[in-house]
């Protein structure tokens, strides 16, 4: 195979191969680097591995992932490429990050940034509310609730409820009217000058 227009030998394995398994450089006469790519990917894993153990940090061990699939570092899973966000500066034009984690991710750095918490400080929050929501106790609690003026968070809420007070304006008393009129004891405030009204005691 040496003598072969289409073959080269790597000058670290000995092997005579293909062309096509040697890298271009534009410095050598035949435009291909002396050594096989094989030979080029060890040498690189050796010098990782050796660099990453001087420094005192962990070696990330090589994973077999199937073609049209992508190992996510941050679960361990090995997942298809649809379940990727695309980034065209990558060099292989995917997320660093698969949707999952990336989704976990912004969650975190959302309560953390909106409501100065972290997961566990919510999940406990949660847990000692038995997981319901602390109005109507029955659905979910999955929405972070706090005062718009003072930014104190004061429970989790199921959607529905942490948008009704949210409607009513975060108002004490819209609430309690509201509480009046659904238990049939409507009232209407007096006007006593135009803009100007009397609520009831």
């Amino acid at each position: 195979m040496a003598g072969e227009p289409n073959a080269k030998q790597c000058r670290n394995c000995k092997r005579d191969l293909p062309r096509a398994s040697f890298a271009r450089d534009r410095n050598r006469r035949d435009g291909l680097q002396v050594d096989c790519r094989e030979c080029v990917a060890e040498y690189s894993a050796a010098h990782y591995r050796r660099r990453r153990e001087a420094m005192g940090k962990p070696v990330r061990e090589k994973v077999d992932v199937p073609v049209g699939h992508k190992l996510c570092r941050t679960c361990g899973e090995v997942k298809p490429h649809s379940e990727w966000h695309r980034n065209t500066t990558a060099s292989d034009g995917l997320s660093t990050r698969c949707k999952a984690c990336r989704a976990e991710r912004g969650r975190r750095d959302h309560l953390r940034r909106r409501y100065g918490l972290s997961l566990a400080e919510r999940d406990a929050m949660v847990a000692s509310q038995m997981g319901l929501c602390v109005i109507c106790l029955k659905a979910p609690a999955v929405h972070v609730d706090h005062c718009h003026e003072t930014g104190r968070v004061r429970g989790v809420l199921c959607f529905n409820c942490n948008s009704a007070i949210g409607k009513l304006g975060d108002d004490p008393d819209a609430v309690r009217r509201a509480a009046a009129y659904l238990e049939g004891t409507p009232w209407k405030p007096t006007l006593v000058a135009p803009g100007v009204y009397q609520l009831p005691s």
